[in-house]
Parts: structure tokens; C-alpha cells; sequence
């Protein structure tokens, strides 16, 4: 009997957000730690944040408690304006510089426990699948997890 190979080649713990996409973990990327706590920023003083890469949109990742935000604006080559308060001294970062990517690709998600999941496909759909199963995959191509509407508790895992 013939059986469907699921074959991923990236994947990334999901931080669900009613606002923000899942980065795509393939995008061009800049790491770092925080060097001041402001509200609503990100202030590295060894940062190179130039314009030129750095657009709104970006998405910014707490590595350190796992919150996510989006770039608002290029304040300076040190400091960036950021959607939510996430970032505090010492905390590292990921930004993902190119989060449209996912619109194209997508991905699809491991559901580690039962419950549902309110996503959106990358066509633009908002659907809630209730009752989804613990160890199972979701073969739709989501572009966003939303923390509101999804029951689904542990690591959600996005796989491209």
C-alpha cells in the first residue's frame, strides 16, 4: 500500500499572534542581544540597523520568552520602533527581514497536543479546525497561528 512521505527541510516552534505571520525560517535573518529596555523598542548598540535592510514589517522574535513583534520603524542604526513592548536588556533576538516569503510558501504544522487551531492559509482564509488531534500534522498551508480561537497547547511546530 502507498503512503504520502511528508518531506520538510526546515521547521520552527510557532508563536501564535492574532496580527503577526509565522516567519519563515529560510528568510534573511539579523541576531543579537538587547542593550536597554525602552517600551516599544529594540536598542542594540552594537546593531547595524540600516533602512536599506531593515523595513517595516520585519519581524522581530524574543529568543529569550518567546514574543514576537513587528518593526514599526528605523529609528536609528541602533534602535528600532517596535509594534509590542517584548524586548528588555540582555534578551536576545531574531529578525526576520523578509516575512512575506511565508506568504508565498507557507507551511504546515505539527500539532503536538488535542484541541483546535485557528489559522490563516496563505490565501488569506481564516478558518478554526476544532478538534484536531495531538501528534498530528495539519496539511493546509498556513500563514499565521492565532493566539485567540486556538486551544492547542505545547510547541506547535511550522515545517517548510
Amino acid at each position: 500500500m502507498a503512503y504520502q512521505k511528508l518531506q520538510v527541510g526546515l521547521a520552527s516552534v510557532v508563536i501564535k499572534s492574532d496580527t503577526i505571520p509565522i516567519p519563515v525560517e529560510s528568510s534573511s535573518q539579523i541576531s543579537g542581544t538587547a542593550t536597554a529596555t525602552t517600551v516599544n523598542k529594540l536598542e542594540d548598540s552594537s546593531a547595524p540597523f540600516t533602512s536599506a535592510e531593515l523595513k517595516t514589517g520585519a519581524i522581530v522574535v524574543n529568543n529569550t520568552d518567546s514574543t514576537i513583534a513587528e518593526v514599526t520603524n528605523v529609528d536609528s542604526s541602533s534602535v528600532l520602533s517596535l509594534s509590542q513592548d517584548i524586548m528588555a536588556s540582555g534578551e536576545s533576538y531574531t529578525i526576520y527581514l523578509t516575512p512575506q516569503l511565508n506568504k508565498s510558501q507557507g507551511c504546515i504544522l505539527y500539532i503536538p497536543t488535542d484541541g483546535d487551531i485557528k489559522v490563516e492559509t496563505v490565501s488569506g482564509s481564516e478558518v478554526t479546525y476544532a478538534g484536531v488531534k495531538g501528534g498530528t500534522f495539519l496539511p493546509v498551508q498556513v500563514y499565521k497561528v492565532f493566539s485567540t480561537g486556538t486551544t492547542v497547547t505545547g510547541d506547535i511546530i511550522a515545517n517548510w
